[in-house]
């Protein structure tokens, strides 16, 4: 459905007629742009917008079907920007991701969103507070969009950095340490991570490409030069985000192979543990089963002492045992 239809001239807001047509045509008489936003819409519902802005189908395809790897087309009419926005759920600590297609033109900005993960009113309202920047035209709306959700990405990577501290205690406490669930958040965690990396990774070369001829060959046609700088701050705070997610997932398997380390470790001592008590079990054992072999001439079987004699002998040697196991540290 269609959320927000305005007009802007001169960076100022202004309603717009219904009718699409009759609004981009009043758009380009007064120098200024519509700006359409849609919300999860039908194809019936976007078939009207494709007409009246000659949307290339292929875009429109992608538009109503989303999911989508971040990417920038490049049309005759128009360029098509697909972003994926990130949500972060504190309480489940899970990523989720939406997605947020724009169509820009020459006198247009048509915003796809798909999922709750990047509502773009506050954009707008940012945008229609600052009528300098929003003077810049379509590439004004762009630039704002993309700076929105890179920004949302560093506040993601910052809470998933505060749960690895969290995690990275746990595996090395060492009281949870050998939890039987640590191994499963740990691979829970980095299941979140490559969710967060397929939204950040491919969206560094269509910033790059917005961020003008001067590092990337060939200019990006709708972008006005006055943005480029603008687009170049943004690809700047993508790859410090691309870099945080790249340590996390790092310090992820280290830890992972740390938490299977320790695992190892203590299953070792375990199993010193049992070695050593079968060992002092064996000792009375094999006395108690001597003596039990039930012939008629075996030694002091007539004495009066060998019964206490035996129990002696059995403690002496537990507890000889004992003492060197334990100054081995196997007890």
């Amino acid at each position: 459905m269609i959320v927000d239809c305005a007009i802007y001239r001169d960076g100022h807001r202004s309603e717009g007629p219904e009718d699409l047509s009759d609004a981009l045509a009043e758009a380009r008489a007064a120098h200024g742009f519509v700006w359409i936003g849609l919300h999860e819409p039908s194809e019936k519902e976007f078939d009207h917008v494709t007409q009246e802005f000659g949307l290339h189908p292929l875009a429109v395809e992608d538009a109503l079907k989303a999911h989508q790897r971040p990417k920038l087309e490049v049309y005759d009419d128009s360029l098509f920007l697909v972003l994926k926005p990130v949500l972060y759920e504190p309480k489940s600590d899970e990523v989720s991701t939406g997605e947020v297609m724009l169509f820009l033109g020459d006198s247009f900005v048509v915003t796809v969103r798909h999922g709750e993960g990047a509502p773009l009113s506050a954009v707008r309202r940012r945008l229609e507070h600052e009528p300098e920047l929003l003077g810049k035209g379509p590439t004004a709306v762009m630039y704002a969009i993309a700076d929105a959700v890179v920004d949302h990405y560093l506040d993601v990577a910052t809470e998933l950095q505060t749960d690895l501290e969290e995690l990275e205690a746990e595996v090395f406490s060492p009281d949870d340490g050998g939890s039987r669930h640590t191994a499963s958040r740990i691979y829970n965690f980095k299941r979140q991570i490559l969710e967060f990396r397929r939204a950040t990774g491919p969206l560094a070369l269509p910033l790059t490409r917005l961020a003008g001829p001067e590092v990337y060959s060939g200019t990006v046609p709708f972008v006005d030069e006055r943005a480029r700088p603008f687009f170049r701050d943004v690809s700047d705070h993508l790859t410090r985000v691309n870099e945080s997610v790249e340590g996390l997932d790092r310090l992820v398997s280290d830890i992972l192979s740390a938490h299977l380390a320790q695992m190892s470790v203590r299953q070792n001592d375990d199993m010193r543990k049992i070695s050593a008590w079968a060992a002092m079990a064996a000792v009375p054992t094999m006395i108690a089963g001597i003596y039990g072999m039930n012939f008629d001439h075996m030694p002091e079987l007539r004495w009066v002492w060998s019964y206490p004699a035996v129990i002696g002998l059995m403690a002496a040697l537990e507890v000889l045992l004992y003492r060197l196991f334990k100054s081995r540290g196997w007890l």
